[in-house]
């Protein structure tokens, strides 16, 4: 019998996939397209997917990120603060390194309102689908 603690230390090329898909995108990514993309690289099922999504999540690796449009994607953990650009045309969400804010931690809005952080994402066209 494998302890669980085992199981979770144990690497396999699936969940290697999926760690390597998170690692080299430029984005969050729902679980759906963490298979597409993983399974491009070896076989694997969707419920692989999930149970390494968690894995990876309480493990402290991958951060979800929950946009407006409610869906759940996820994203390496401790990437500091930034913002996101998710293109209408192919759905497709890319972290975004500047900050187009001026607001920031420890200011006081009209009102009384006291800034301790902000979520941005910008919508429009991204660069492959611009043009097409």
């Amino acid at each position: 019998m494998v302890s669980s603690q085992t199981s979770v230390k144990r690497n396999t090329q699936q969940r290697d996939a999926v760690a390597h898909v998170i690692r080299q995108t430029n984005g969050p990514l729902t679980i759906r397209e963490i298979f597409q993309r993983a399974r491009r690289r070896c076989d694997l099922g969707i419920a692989t997917v999930y149970r390494t999504v968690k894995i990876l999540s309480e493990s402290g690796q991958i951060t979800a990120v929950i946009l407006p449009d409610g869906r759940t994607r996820y994203e390496v953990a401790h990437l500091g603060h930034h913002h996101h650009f998710r293109c209408r045309d192919c759905d497709c969400v890319f972290d975004l390194d500047v900050c187009p804010v001026t607001i920031s931690k420890g200011m006081i809005l009209p009102g009384g309102f006291h800034v301790d952080g902000h979520e941005l994402t910008l919508y429009g066209t991204c660069p492959g689908c611009f043009g097409k």
